[in-house]
């Protein structure tokens, strides 16, 4: 099959993929026929795999092509920067920065932006350029302001847009300072999550301007948030669907291994308790949002034993307290040890049952408020905000 013919076929299988899901609606459908991915998106990628969190192996154009145009016209991310640019060769680095996204979520998010013809749009991490492309094709290149903070990225991406006769303004820079110079903006779109909304984004949006975002907490758990601007310099909106993207490059935080937490040797100066709330039960996405607003700076990671059992560790961003809880088949008790002035496994435990409470909403049922002076994730309703621990 030559490259032609595997363009379009690809396009046209992703196009029912996309349709059937629901992602793409038909005032997009032009746009994406008219912007192909395989545009934007490099030689080498690490398509993911499973719940789409997860890389596969490399996948090389030059020596597997139709391994590549499979992968290009799945519906999955595809990893193209790993470690900041520090990596090299075709191995999976460390931590993957940047991608070009998985398609249900571009047009999802491109959905619930809603653009009108007309509107200035900021976007937040250019990437490899096609959201960029589509934002162009949709409202004009001079309406579309594109802000990335990798200047290697930029320039590939500037390549790539020229090429596809796109030119929106290229900003090389903190994404999270917005480009002022360009505003006011009708609508603003990250390409990448957020623990924080940066009010600058809120500040260069006319009032009913839009803002759609990834978010989450430090925890995990993350949805994309449609926020309205008001005329007194806030934004709120809802979560409109659940997601897993990249941080913000100035809003990553380290996160250190648990020997930097023990004090001596196992179980160093732990308090061994024991619990009868499963891990297992907290590892829902939507649990582990609600568990993450309620419990801030506090990041969990999974060791895993060959029996299949595991431990879950929770660590403090601030590296003054830890906890443990080990899960193992067919158990109803399971033993807990923690340390530190945060009784970290206490807090998550609380959190879990205050959502369990609730109904266990889902992400369509919390919302988020923003201000000058912070954000307050609320229940059903803005008057409703979600409880942190005392």
């Amino acid at each position: 099959m030559t490259e032609r013919h595997e363009a379009e076929a690809g396009r046209a299988r992703l196009a029912s993929v996309l349709i059937a899901n629901g992602s793409l609606t038909p005032d997009w459908l032009p746009t994406y026929h008219a912007v192909p991915r395989h545009w934007f998106v490099p030689a080498l990628v690490w398509p993911g795999q499973g719940d789409g969190v997860r890389q596969g192996d490399a996948v090389n154009r030059h020596a597997d092509p139709g391994d590549w145009w499979r992968a290009v016209y799945s519906d999955v991310p595809l990893t193209t920067q790993w470690d900041d640019g520090d990596h090299t060769g075709d191995h999976r680095g460390t931590t993957p920065t940047s991608s070009n996204s998985m398609p249900t979520m571009v047009f999802s998010m491109l959905a619930a932006l809603a653009p009108e013809p007309g509107d200035r749009v900021l976007e937040i991490g250019t990437g490899t350029g096609w959201n960029a492309a589509l934002l162009c094709h949709r409202l004009g290149s001079r309406n579309v302001v594109t802000v990335e903070v990798d200047g290697d990225n930029a320039a590939d991406a500037r390549l790539r847009l020229a090429r596809a006769r796109f030119h929106p303004t290229p900003v090389v820079g903190d994404g999270a300072a917005g480009h002022p110079g360009g505003a006011p903006y009708d609508r603003v779109i990250a390409t990448c999550s957020v623990g924080r909304v940066p009010h600058a984004w809120v500040s260069q949006s006319r009032p009913g301007g839009v803002i759609v975002a990834p978010w989450g907490p430090e925890y995990g758990g993350e949805a994309v948030v449609r926020l309205t601007v008001a005329e007194d310099g806030t934004a709120s909106g809802p979560f409109v669907r659940s997601c897993a993207f990249m941080r913000l490059r100035q809003q990553r935080t380290a996160r250190p291994s648990s020997l930097e937490y023990l004090s001596g040797p196992w179980p160093a100066d732990g308090e061994t308790t024991a619990t009868s709330l499963s891990p297992e039960s907290i590892a829902d996405w939507s649990a582990m949002f609600a568990v993450g607003v309620q419990v801030p700076g506090v990041f969990p990671l999974v060791e895993r034993y060959d029996d299949g059992s595991y431990t879950l560790w929770l660590h403090d961003t601030a590296v003054t307290s830890w906890a443990t809880v080990d899960w193992e088949p067919d158990r109803t008790a399971y033993e807990v040890v923690q340390s530190g002035p945060r009784r970290l496994w206490d807090e998550v435990e609380a959190a879990f049952h205050w959502w369990d409470s609730q109904g266990r909403p889902g992400f369509d049922r919390f919302g988020l408020t923003v201000t000058p002076a912070g954000q307050t994730v609320s229940l059903d309703a803005p008057a409703h905000p979600v409880p942190f621990p005392a």
